[in-house]
This record gives structure tokens, C-alpha cells and sequence, in this order.
């Protein structure tokens, strides 16, 4: 099957957005306006395409990234749509991760809000090009240009508007276009009768002014065209074009558009920005890699290189079972064929290929580079993993997953779902690198670890609705951490003398504390055979595994460095199990030595409420522990920013809608672990001894 659209023609496109921004309306109506659907999916009654999980549905937020083939004017664009939510910014993080652009979309109300500031700076992290569609044009208090010095305000992002809208909330009829000084008139309620008229005469002054602003802003990116501009030469529509487009895959300029998708107006020439500026996997730069020996190596986006993908996202069908979503970066991969999980080293046969459309699916046999399909049948592959040609093998650099900062304990309803429940957390914690689950060796209990309530809450539904278990679920709680302040050298010895064969383990470890976030290390400086060798990596299995239970209350110990020093042993009593035991007998010694304290998240947090609130808000922060960081003011409310630890910041959304009359909102993401007060340690220790 010859390739049905050329790389250059073809586009890998994400559209993010804080929660309400419109961002699942704008995809349905690409999806509507570039023939892949022929009813528009609204959101308020729970249909659209893109959202097809059942919770998604019902809570009218996007959970998981689908990803979606569509065709626009001989081009082809693969949509990933990405979650608004701050819980689910792992998601975000993966999709960043294998798209070439993104559409921020903004509502025109509100403007830059926290979770959209978050998804920004993702994007900037991994340097990706953006243009930023100013959404709900119709809605009352919308305001375009105020989001466009929002954006340089608050993101310090380079952004020029490249449109205006003609009027706004229920007067919004048209759009002009500032490039080719045209507008566009909205004849009907499906935007699909559009007129090219002049631009109205009270709009001429305004558009001449924003687009000397845009030609300005262009020149700089491109000495010709600087050279021109200084010389008062006439800048044409393609040398603007071509400079804009290079700016924005360039990551230095920001062009801004306008609509309302929820009325139908802008979407298609959000389209054709998406085709004018943003980059064909052929503009951006050749993804980075290495071989088995660490050198790197570059994979360039072509059919002729050898095959090279990363795969994404792992999802459970109901029918096909486990899918994996994967982008090429090089060659061709056909169905049936072998490939190497280069970061597993497991040689995987690809089943069959499917190129999504939302929650409807096409087989296909090939898939080129620069697509992204999705593998049914790869037994081995999990997010981050990379699949390439078994004769060129190459690692391609993977992701970065945060750890999760709430858990909770969770048992089956009836004992006959425990296997159930072991299946459906197995299937969930593959799809999701964030979620982390592990059984508490004290209590016996399953205990559930993600990023946040909403997190978990949908977790615990998925169970439910499709693995059909039933769970009790226990309060959420802290993820706390331990760690050591002071270095100690200390012995652990393991010593069972009672006739027959005994037990015979012996180390002196040192420990010491290390920069917070780098991880724990273990080594062994053993010198002259006093441990054998044999016995040195159970006995620092030992000192590990115990770290994962901590010496303080049970959490996990981290960012400490272990080193064996020395030790003994006995000729016939010693063996790796009486090791590992007085590898962890020292770990545990360490509790007095070593200065253990625990550590707890620290949230940033965002309350964005009515000026008249601001001194109760920030009362309500003070007394859960919180420090002020700093205030803003926008459009008539206030943000607050403070640093908040988490256990202080369970049911606060409920004391701050009673508090505001419902009209606070705040988002929160983790920032930090830092040492928690004596006094509330002693009583989270008192409370974790004393049995929950």
C-alpha cells in the first residue's frame, strides 16, 4: 500500500487546555468538519467521540489521550487529546512527548489559568511548537486581546494575534483574518456557510495596528525581512507566512487565533493555522538516541532509515484487548512483522496495526514514519519503551514519570474478588506509569498510590466498571518519605547458633544522606575477602528492601547512600539469606545513628477567588500550614499562590466553596518534599505505630 499522505503533508498535533477551556469540543468539531464524524458529540449531553471512557462521559473531563486520524485539505492530522486535569498531567507529559506541535486553547473569559500555565511549561520543557486558539468568543466577558498580553504576561510567551474576532458574546459573527487582511462571516449555526468579505470599516484601524505589531514581531525573527522592514519595503502575505512558520517551529513566537467551537466558528481556520504554522515531522529536529554502547545516534524521519517508534500509551480494549500506541520516528513497520523492545531487550511480533478514530478503529498493514497507529499483540512493551528494526537496534530517549504524592488502602468486596482485583491493578499500573501499587507488609493491606483524589477516585471506578470488582476503599493519605540527616557507620550482625547447620551474616555499613530527589545509592568498598563477594549484593538487597518500609514509621526511606565497609562470616554457617538479614538488622541499627526525620509533598497551590474573599482565603491557607508566595489579580478575582504541605489540603475544596458561596477554585500540583515539624511528626509516627 503506497503512502497516502507525504511526511510533509502530514501532521502530529496535540490540543491542550486547563479543564473548561472548550479543548474536547474543539477536537469533536475538527473530527465533524474533517468528515470523521457526521454528529457533532457535545459535551453537556456526554457524547463526544474523543471522550469514549464511560467516566469520561459522565464528568464531561478527558482522562485518557485518544489519539485520532483525520484529513484536512490534502494533509493528514493525528490529533492527541490531552487531559485538562492537574491529576492527570502524566498523561500530558507522554502525549508532549511524541506530538511535533499542540494547540493551546484558552478560554476567552478567563484567559491563562493555573493548569494551562502547567501544560505550558510542559511544552516548553520539551521544546514543542505551539499556536494558541482563544476558545468561547461567544461566552459574556470574553476578551481576546486580553488573553493574548495574558500570555506574555503570565507564560512570557512571544504571542502576536493573527486574527480578530468581529465582536464578542452573543454579537461574535465573524473573524478577521490579519495576515491577508480578510474577514470571515458566519452565515449559519453549523459554520459551514462562511463569507469572505472586506474587513468593516470601525475594524480597519485596529487591524492596521495589530498587524504593523505582527510585522514587527516577524521581522526580528528574520534579518531579510528586518532589512526590509527598516527600508519601509512592503512585507508580503507568503513572507510573513514562511517567517511565522519558521518562528513558531523555531519555538519563538506564539501566533494567536480566535473562535467558539461550541458555536461553530473558527475551526476550520484553526485548521488551516494548524497547516500553515505548524511543523511536518520533517521540520522538527531528528530524535535523539542511543545504541547498546551508549553512543548516541540520530533517527531521521524517513521510509528509508530502519524502523524506529516509542511507545506511548498502553490501553485495554474490551475487544481487542491490549493496545499499544506508538509513534515512528523512522521506516516502515508492517503487520505481522518482528521488532526488538530495544529498552527490555525482547524481540515482540506485531499483531495487528489499527489506526484510531476515537473509539472507532480501521486495520491497516503498513504504517510510515512520522504516523502514529496503535499494536494489538506486543506482550512485553510498556510506556516509554522503544521498538526498532532487530538489525539496527537503538534506545530512544523516554520519558520522565512524576512520583505518586496520595494513597490509599483497597480490599475486595468479597475474598473471591481478590485475584480479580490483583488482575485489574496489574492491567491498570501497565497503563499507567504514575500509579503505583504495593502490598504494606505489616498490615497486609493493597495499598492503592497516585497523583491526586480524582486520581484515585477513577481508579477505583475503572475497577467497577471493567474488571467488574468491587472494592472498599480506606480514607486517602500521604505519601510520606523518610530520610536520614546524619551519616553513621553501623554493624549488623545475624547470628543463629542452634545445633545443627546455624546462621552466620555480618556487615558494617556506612550510611550517609544524599541531595534531596537524586535516589537512593548502594556500593560495597569490601577490601581483603571479609565478606565474600557472593554475600555483598544480598546483604545490600537486604539494606533495600528494608528501606522500602522505612526505620521511622514504614514509609519509604530515600536519598541515602549505603556502603558495606566489612563484615565476617563463618565457613559453614554463613549463606545469602543470613546476609540479606543483617543487611536490613543494619539498616534498621541505622534508626538510632543516623538522625532518621520524615518528609512530606509540598503542594503549589493556586486559589483564584473574588477580591472580597481574598482575606478569609488567605486565613484559610495560614492555617493549614501554608506559606504566601505572592498575589495577581485578573479580570475582577484575585490568585493567590502558596506553598501548602498536602495532609492540609484534604477537603479544602469543600471549605472553600462554603467559604466563597462556590465561587473560589484552586488547583494544586506537587512541588517539593521537605522535613515535617517535630510535634506533627510524633503524632503521625504515634498514629502509624498505634495501627491506623
Amino acid at each position: 500500500m503506497a503512502r497516502e499522505f507525504s511526511l510533509k503533508n502530514t501532521r502530529n498535533i496535540g490540543i491542550m487546555a486547563h479543564i473548561d477551556a472548550g479543548k474536547t469540543t474543539t477536537t469533536e468539531r475538527i473530527l465533524f468538519y474533517t468528515g470523521r464524524t457526521h454528529k457533532i458529540g457535545e459535551v453537556h449531553e456526554g457524547a463526544a467521540t474523543m471522550d469514549w471512557m464511560e467516566q469520561e462521559q459522565e464528568r464531561g473531563i478527558t482522562i485518557t489521550s485518544a489519539a485520532t486520524t483525520a484529513a484536512w485539505k490534502g494533509h493528514r492530522v493525528n490529533i492527541i487529546d490531552t487531559p485538562g486535569h492537574v491529576d492527570f498531567t502524566v498523561e500530558v507529559e507522554r502525549s508532549l512527548r511524541v506530538l511535533d506541535g499542540a494547540v493551546g486553547v484558552f478560554s476567552a473569559k478567563e484567559g491563562v489559568e493555573p493548569q494551562s500555565e502547567t501544560v505550558w511549561r510542559q511544552a516548553d520543557r520539551y521544546g514543542v511548537p505551539r499556536i494558541a486558539y482563544v476558545n468561547k468568543m461567544d461566552i459574556i466577558g470574553a476578551d481576546f486581546l486580553n488573553v493574548v498580553s495574558d500570555m506574555r504576561d503570565r507564560l512570557q510567551a512571544n504571542a502576536v494575534a493573527i486574527q480578530l474576532p468581529i465582536g464578542a458574546e452573543n454579537d461574535f459573527t465573524g473573524i478577521i483574518d490579519i495576515v491577508e487582511q480578510k474577514a470571515h462571516m458566519y452565515k449559519d449555526d453549523l459554520g459551514q456557510d462562511i463569507e469572505e468579505v472586506e474587513i468593516p470599516a470601525e475594524f480597519k484601524d485596529q487591524v492596521e495596528e495589530l498587524r504593523n505589531e505582527l510585522i514587527e514581531k516577524v521581522a526580528e525573527l528574520d534579518e531579510e525581512l528586518t532589512m526590509k522592514y527598516l527600508e519601509g519595503e512592503e512585507i508580503s502575505v507568503a513572507e510573513i507566512k514562511a517567517a511565522l512558520r519558521k518562528g513558531v517551529v523555531e519555538v519563538k513566537i506564539f501566533p494567536v487565533i480566535c473562535g467558539s467551537s461550541y458555536r461553530n466558528k473558527g475551526v476550520q481556520l484553526m485548521l488551516d493555522a494548524v497547516l500553515d504554522y505548524l511543523p511536518a515531522p520533517t521540520d522538527v529536529p531528528s530524535i535523539q538516541g542511543h545504541l547498546e554502547d551508549g553512543t548516541e545516534v540520530e533517527r531521521h524521519s524517513s521510509d528509508e532509515e530502519p524502523f524506529s517508534a516509542l511507545a506511548f500509551k498502553i490501553m485495554t480494549d474490551p475487544y481487542v484487548g491490549k493496545l499499544t500506541f506508538f509513534r515512528v520516528y523512522s521506516g516502515v513497520l508492517q503487520s505481522g512483522s518482528y521488532v526488538l523492545n530495544a529498552t527490555k531487550g525482547k524481540r515482540e511480533r506485531i499483531g495487528r496495526i489499527l489506526q484510531m478514530h476515537a473509539n472507532s478503529r480501521q486495520e491497516i498493514t503498513v504504517v510510515y514514519s512520522g504516523d502514529i497507529a496503535a499494536a494489538v499483540g506486543l506482550k512485553d512493551t510498556g510506556t516509554g519503551d522503544t521498538l526498532c528494526d532487530e538489525k539496527s537496534p537503538v534506545i530512544l530517549e523516554s520519558m520522565n514519570f512524576p512520583d505518586p504524592v496520595i494513597e490509599i488502602a483497597v480490599e475486595p468486596k468479597t475474598k473471591a474478588d481478590q485475584d480479580k482485583m490483583s488482575v485489574a491493578l496489574g492491567k491498570l499500573t501497565e497503563e499507567d506509569p504514575t500509579l503505583r501499587a504495593h502490598t504494606n507488609e505489616e498490615t497486609g493491606q493493597t495499598i492503592l498510590a497516585g497523583m491526586g483524589e480524582l486520581h484515585l477516585d477513577i481508579i477505583i471506578d475503572r475497577m467497577r466498571r471493567e474488571f467488574k470488582v468491587e472494592t472498599n476503599v480506606g480514607k486517602p493519605q500521604v505519601a510520606y518519605r523518610e530520610t536520614f540527616r546524619a551519616p553513621a557507620r553501623v554493624e549488623g550482625k545475624f547470628v543463629r547458633q542452634s545445633g545443627g547447620r546455624g546462621q552466620y551474616g555480618h556487615v558494617w555499613v556506612e550510611f550517609e544522606p544524599l541531595e534531596p530527589g537524586t535516589g537512593s545509592q548502594f556500593e560495597s568498598k569490601v577490601v581483603g575477602g571479609s565478606v565474600p563477594r557472593e554475600y555483598i549484593a544480598p546483604a545490600l538487597a537486604g539494606i533495600e528492601e528494608q528501606m522500602k518500609n522505612g526505620v521511622i514509621a514504614g514509609f519509604p526511606l530515600v536519598d541515602v547512600k549505603a556502603t558495606i565497609v566489612d563484615g565476617s562470616y563463618h565457613d559453614v554457617d554463613s549463606n545469602e539469606m543470613a546476609f540479606k538479614i543483617a543487611g536490613s538488622m543494619a539498616l534498621k541499627a541505622a534508626k538510632d545513628k543516623c538522625k532518621p526525620v520524615l518528609l512530606e509533598p509540598i503542594m503549589k497551590v493556586e486559589v483564584t477567588v473574588p477580591e472580597e474573599y481574598m482575606g478569609d482565603v488567605m486565613g484559610m491557607l495560614n492555617s493549614r500550614r501554608g506559606r504566601i508566595e505572592g498575589m495577581d489579580s485578573r479580570s475582577g478575582a484575585q490568585i493567590i499562590r502558596a506553598k501548602v504541605p498536602l495532609s492540609e489540603m484534604f477537603g479544602y475544596s469543600t471549605t472553600l466553596r462554603s467559604g466563597t458561596q462556590g465561587r473560589g477554585v484552586f488547583s494544586m500540583e506537587l512541588s517539593h518534599y521537605e522535613e515535617v515539624p517535630k510535634s506533627i511528626a510524633e503524632e503521625i509516627v504515634a498514629k502509624t505505630k498505634g495501627g491506623e
